[in-house]
């Protein structure tokens, strides 16, 4: 069928921006730091398939992985007008349990199927667990916090309060998990709303046929970028520091194969699934192929279900990168799926030699601290670091930046230091962190925080033994570092995962890695 060009790009982005609103909605509503603060969500529009045909520019892990939950939320039957499902389950097409989504049928005026739907994704600073935060050094799910299945938290308009109940009685932070999953039921609703006045423009069919279209146009736009790489088989390597339990590093490995606009990526001879919290789920190594290969594409090409056509993803069964349950996976979402990004570029690298940048710093740089507040309420304070970029063959990495599979803010230090027990007392640039080359690799970062209570602290971090590498003759990229300076200015080295209860006066010391360098430095003329 044939489309007006024009037309399509405008729906595109007005699909984009239902996201959008949706987004904006979330976060100035929400209550907690992390989805209000650091706007840890992401929202997008689905087809009545559960097809992505729209997203917000939020978080990529978030976003490649949702339409595998919006499957799962469509698979517990139709939903009716008024109902709402909840689901964080990983292996029901999530990530790792903060991350809860909210999925919303969208009923067009006068139908009685739903037409489309809209889906959040935002994540909880605590859902329950071992250790507050939820990204505890596991050994198993249950271990944790609660997991939840596709369940309708509302049900013909009517919100299941006992359900609602027993989902805040197993976190610690029950008033917030509360505040925030509000958010997120109304970030939807608003969403909804948007939908149902862009139908009324031009008619739910035109707007339907534009949203296959816009599938059609984004799977012809990775399509045509395949057909532009020479056709062969193109392999990497690269490995996690170890398991979060002293063993030793844990290979991730890809081959990607690219032949007639189509591409196979094939993760055989990767790791088994582990004993650590860093095992990654099909959801998260298929959101890291989307990812990349979006990336090569370009900024005009519509993100949606359809730049997934002419890829085909293989990961073994019961692997790193496909585990089966009841495998823990807390960390999978937030490292493993860096370092698949790792690879990927890797490989593609190969395949377009001279184009690609070297590694960025490769690692979440995850926080946790969790206690009892002087006021006696509980606290769980989650935050993710930036690092250094990879520099590529025309530009310097940038410095203290978010990269790849998140896309969030920091906690300013103003709102940190209201909202909890601590206090930030140095945050900047690890100056030269960078790796050298022709173009340097961005900086890391330095954040210490003291703690004015005694708190339970996990850091689940990676590139603290293996450094990022560079690109093209370029130099690696600094390892990162975690240290504890006691009340008493005792320095201590803390390994890359670890939990333990620090006291009142002590400060944790997060050094985040620098990106890789690219190209061999030239040496100044004498």
């Amino acid at each position: 069928m044939k489309y007006d060009p024009v037309r399509l790009s405008i729906y595109g982005h007005l699909l984009a921006a239902c996201a959008e609103e949706m987004g904006a909605a979330l976060g100035r509503s929400a209550s907690s730091a992390n989805i209000k603060e650091r706007r840890d969500y992401s929202c997008a529009v689905f087809d009545d398939r559960g097809r992505m045909i729209a997203q917000a520019a939020h978080i990529p892990v978030h976003l490649g992985s949702m339409p595998l939950s919006v499957e799962a939320a469509l698979r517990r039957g139709p939903l009716q007008p008024g109902d709402a499902i909840l689901v964080n389950d990983p292996y029901e097409g999530g990530t790792h349990l903060p991350d809860i989504t909210l999925v919303l049928p969208v009923f067009l005026p006068g139908e009685r199927r739903a037409r489309f739907h809209v889906a959040n994704r935002a994540h909880h600073a605590d859902v329950g667990g071992m250790s507050p935060g939820s990204l505890p050094l596991s050994t198993e799910m249950v271990q944790e916090g609660v997991r939840i299945p596709p369940v309708r938290i509302v049900r013909g308009g009517e919100v299941q309060s006992d359900l609602w109940r027993l989902i805040c009685a197993n976190v610690r932070t029950p008033l917030e998990r509360q505040a925030d999953l509000e958010a997120q039921l109304g970030a939807a609703h608003a969403g909804a709303r948007r939908v149902i006045e862009l139908a009324g423009r031009a008619g739910a069919a035109e707007l339907t046929a534009y949203c296959g279209h816009l599938l059609d146009y984004a799977e012809r736009g990775v399509a045509a970028v395949l057909r532009g790489i020479r056709p062969g088989r193109y392999t990497f390597a690269d490995a996690l520091d170890d398991d979060g339990h002293g063993g030793p590093p844990v290979p991730i490995k890809v081959a990607v194969t690219v032949r007639g606009g189509r591409a196979t990526i094939d993760f055989a001879g990767t790791s088994a699934q582990i004993e650590g919290p860093l095992n990654a789920v099909y959801s998260i190594t298929l959101s890291a192929v989307l990812y990349a290969f979006r990336c090569l594409a370009g900024r005009d090409l519509p993100t949606n279900g359809g730049c997934l056509r002419p890829l085909t993803v293989t990961a073994p069964e019961g692997s790193l990168v496909n585990c089966r349950y009841p495998a823990a996976v807390s960390s999978g979402n937030v490292e493993t799926s860096q370092r698949i990004t790792d690879v990927l570029f890797g490989a593609l690298g190969k395949a377009l030699p001279g184009q690609l940048p070297a590694a960025s710093y490769g690692t979440m740089n995850n926080v946790l601290i969790g206690g009892t507040s002087p006021s006696g309420e509980p606290f769980a304070y989650y935050e993710t670091l930036g690092g250094g970029h990879g520099a590529g063959p025309s530009w310097d990495g940038a410095s203290g930046m978010q990269a790849h599979m998140t896309n969030t803010l920091n906690t300013p230090i103003e709102a940190f230091e209201h909202l909890f027990p601590m206090r930030v007392t140095r945050y900047g640039l690890r100056r030269r962190s960078g790796g050298a080359g022709a173009h340097r690799g961005g900086d890391g970062l330095v954040r210490e925080i003291e703690l004015l209570v005694p708190a339970i602290v996990t850091v689940i971090s990676e590139r603290r033994k293996r450094a990022p590498w560079g690109a093209a003759g370029g130099g690696d990229g600094a390892r990162g570092r975690n240290a504890l300076v006691s009340a008493r200015g005792h320095v201590e080295v803390l390994p890359g995962k670890f939990q333990r209860k620090f006291a009142a006066g002590d400060r944790l010391v997060v050094e985040s890695p620098g990106g890789g360098g690219y190209g061999r430095a030239r040496r100044p003329r004498k």
